[in-house]
């Protein structure tokens, strides 16, 4: 027992510098995690989401521990915590440019009337862009830009030092007018085709007053709707794609 108490002090002293290192990558990480489209999401149970923040620490604690190395725990707790959020929020924006794109193109061909999305009141084509544009993100292997995000973030935002308000300012408007001019150029077909077709119903409506325009243009335009997201959801769905993958690897680079 003498032996092992002794084997134990030894690994324990041998140890030591490294727990703070490795409590700082944990919580720049987990603060991350808690707000990461796919991996952070709020229907993912708590317990699988704190073992993918494990994960991904561990996974780039090697690479990260020099950048955390001289920083205490104490000056680096919150500073930390505030960064993750930081960098998660700017990869959340590209779930918030689907959900506008979806709520764009809904309002626009009446489908946010005809097909509810429950308690969250947020179209069905919102949730199917973000599903969809999720699991292909995912499948194109998210974990593996995220972990090279991560590792970027400590160049962009040194360990243990609180965020300077001018870059956070100036990084947050640009990245939020990119989402919001990405989503409506994903939604941007449909406001041009419900356009035209208000414009050639109002004048069929002209030509024709006693035609009750509305019962036939409305179901029309439902299933137009469909039938334009079916051809425009890919080639939309593939920009979101090169957009966010783009910017995990270069989050500070200029916008196109």
């Amino acid at each position: 027992m003498t032996d092992l108490n002794a084997m134990l002090l030894t690994y324990h002293g041998a140890l030591a510098p490294y727990a703070e290192g490795a409590a700082l990558i944990f919580l720049r990480v987990g603060a991350v995690m808690a707000t990461l489209p796919a991996f952070g999401e709020t229907s993912i149970p708590a317990r699988i989401r704190l073992v993918l923040a494990l994960a991904f620490s561990a996974a780039i604690g090697p690479a990260a521990f020099p950048f955390v190395s001289d920083t205490p725990l104490a000056a680096g707790f919150a500073p930390e915590v505030a960064i993750g959020l930081i960098l998660g929020l700017m990869v959340r924006l590209f779930v918030l440019c689907l959900l506008t794109a979806g709520s764009i193109a809904a309002n626009a061909t009446s489908l946010s009337q005809l097909f509810p999305a429950g308690a969250e009141a947020q179209p069905a084509i919102s949730k199917l862009l973000v599903m969809t544009g999720l699991t292909l993100a995912v499948g194109s292997g998210l974990h593996i830009r995220v972990l090279h995000y991560l590792l970027l973030g400590y160049e962009l935002f040194p360990a243990g030092h609180w965020p300077p308000s001018g870059l956070v300012a100036q990084w947050g408007v640009a990245q939020t007018g990119r989402a919001f001019a990405l989503a409506f150029m994903i939604a941007v077909p449909f406001v041009i085709a419900s356009l035209i077709y208000n414009v050639a119903l109002g004048v069929i409506n002209r030509a024709m007053p006693q035609l009750m325009v509305t019962f036939i243009g409305a179901p029309a335009l439902s299933l137009g709707g469909l039938i334009l997201l079916l051809m425009v959801a890919p080639l939309a769905l593939t920009v979101w794609l090169q957009a966010l993958n783009g910017f995990l690897a270069a989050p500070a680079a200029p916008l196109p």
